[in-house]
């Protein structure tokens, strides 16, 4: 057992996780990689935006795979376990397998840090076949050529972080052209490549403009429908975890509606909806709800995306937040631009990122976890101009609000409307309520705005549901070419209070006033 060639580290990982409380069963993905290289499609690259599972299955794969250790115990009450192929391949591979994200010791050179991997790949198979006599010195093709040569020995491959190198501040424009060129010659058109598995976040295509390694045949969340379940939690996955929750946690504060609210809304290309797997098991642990995911990230990582052309997209911006689809012709990753320049070329960032969601043609904010990220850029960003400027009003307005103090509600909504945006021309209920929201914006600290909810004998624009139960609530009705005391009676007539008082017999949910604001553009 060597550091690369049938590490024990995978299953030990592996094994780790699946002891866990928490632990989802996508073993399936085994059965599909076996199915593929059968079929002939040997090398296979997913990407998925960080934190989304890509490195618990490269250890699932690698432990299933793997000598290292004798897996019947862990496999055999797992879903793999009923597939056909599950006893010919349980065990039976001498894998490689590579993290790069992992350096040497005070790595600053690119010469240093593949030369850790070769060097280490090399020694591993000369105490592995040591009647070779293996030189270490060599290209550590040539040596599992060899070894091939003599014993007809295939090897499976499996790559984590494949673009981890292209983070790293001491590498050049040679040395990832370096990079890919090791990559090609360690496994394209190889006799003794049984099996190439690779992870990473961004697409090949991103820093591979030509043949190096297009082989690979690539599987990302928003374009390809094949292997969308096992990346993120499912509605099904997401129950069971939440009922091991409530039978393991005598004090849970988490609701399942909170998990979805702050935590679903992500779509594949199969048409599959999938919750941020790690936000899900962090805040179950925790036994709380919070920001998991967005804080595991670099700070302003959103405005990093949107600053070479904010002009083209704050107006998108407040629309997103107010919940509505930007359409947009998706990209990859704008594959080979050094900037990101364009709405399509920023709004496929985000998306590969994570950062947005994309169906059918168009973006927007999946969740909560991330919403509250966009909402801190529109109240901290000054650069953002006139979208700015009434987001940091929003405080005032929901004091003013909660006072009844119509006259200063009236100069915030014209001081949004006396802008150069075109989003603030009230054309329609959408551009309304978009201005709405946004000079909301605070109230997001201290309430669920829910837009569009069903209550009573219709559906409201806006209901606020607070953090806290005794504070007061807000039902809001938006109107065009109307009044605001029509939009008020609107409130009291189909009894949309309703929502706020809980089923007959049960406790009031919420204990403070309900107060109802119309607001009309004419």
């Amino acid at each position: 057992m060597g550091i690369f060639l049938n590490s024990i580290a995978p299953y030990e990982s592996y094994k780790e996780l699946a002891g866990t409380r928490f632990f989802a069963d996508k073993t399936d993905l085994i059965a599909q990689v076996i199915q593929s290289a059968s079929d002939g499609q040997k090398y296979l690259c997913i990407t998925r935006p960080r934190r989304f599972g890509k490195t618990v299955m490269a250890t699932m794969l690698g432990a299933f795979y793997g000598k290292a250790a004798d897996g019947k115990s862990l496999f055999d009450g797992l879903n793999i376990a009923g597939y056909e192929q599950y006893h010919k391949h349980l065990n039976k591979w001498d894998v490689i397998y590579i993290d790069f994200s992992r350096l040497p010791r005070n790595c600053s050179s690119y010469e240093r840090y593949i030369g850790r991997i070769q060097n280490g790949i090399n020694k591993d198979l000369a105490e592995a076949y040591p009647q070779y006599q293996i030189d270490i010195g060599e290209a550590v093709w040539d040596n599992l050529q060899l070894i091939f040569e003599k014993t007809r020995t295939r090897f499976i491959f499996i790559i984590d972080e494949w673009d981890a190198i292209f983070h790293k501040n001491f590498v050049s424009g040679e040395n990832k052209k370096s990079y890919l060129e090791f990559l090609r010659d360690l496994l394209k058109g190889r006799a003794y490549v049984e099996l190439a598995y690779m992870t990473g976040v961004l697409p090949i295509a991103k820093y591979s403009s030509g043949s190096e390694i297009n082989m690979f045949q690539e599987y990302d969340m928003s374009s390809r429908e094949k292997f969308s379940e096992y990346f993120g939690f499912s509605d099904a996955e997401t129950d069971r975890l939440f009922a091991s929750y409530q039978n393991s946690v005598p004090d849970a504060k988490i609701t399942r509606q909170e998990l979805a609210e702050w935590y679903d809304g992500y779509h594949t290309a199969a048409g599959i909806r999938l919750y941020n797997p790690r936000s899900v098991i962090c805040a179950l642990t925790d036994n709380q709800i919070s920001s998991y995911w967005t804080n595991s990230g670099p700070y302003d990582e959103i405005f990093y995306y949107i600053r070479n052309n904010i002009r083209d997209v704050r107006d998108d911006l407040v629309l997103m937040i107010a919940g509505e689809h930007i359409a947009v012709k998706l990209q990859g990753y704008a594959a080979t631009s050094a900037e990101l320049n364009t709405k399509n070329q920023i709004y496929s960032a985000m998306v590969v990122y994570g950062l947005l969601t994309y169906e059918d043609g168009s973006v927007f904010i999946p969740n909560r976890e991330l919403m509250e990220q966009f909402q801190e850029l529109l109240m901290s960003k000054s650069s953002l101009g006139y979208v700015h400027r009434p987001a940091i009003e929003s405080e005032k307005m929901l004091t003013a609000t909660l006072a009844g103090n119509t006259s200063t509600m009236a100069e915030i909504l014209n001081f949004a409307h006396d802008t150069e945006s075109p989003v603030f021309s009230y054309n329609s209920e959408i551009e309304l309520s978009a201005v709405v929201n946004l000079v909301y914006l605070a109230a997001r600290d201290k309430y669920r705005v829910e837009r569009e909810d069903k209550a009573a004998r219709g559906y409201v624009d806006f209901i606020f549901y607070p953090e806290h139960k005794n504070d007061d609530a807000i039902i809001l009705e938006l109107k065009i070419d109307s009044t605001p005391q029509e939009a008020v009676s609107q409130i009291k007539n189909k009894n949309y209070a309703l929502r706020l008082k809980g089923k007959l017999g049960e406790k009031a949910k919420y204990t403070g006033r309900i107060l109802a604001a119309g607001i009309s553009y004419d």
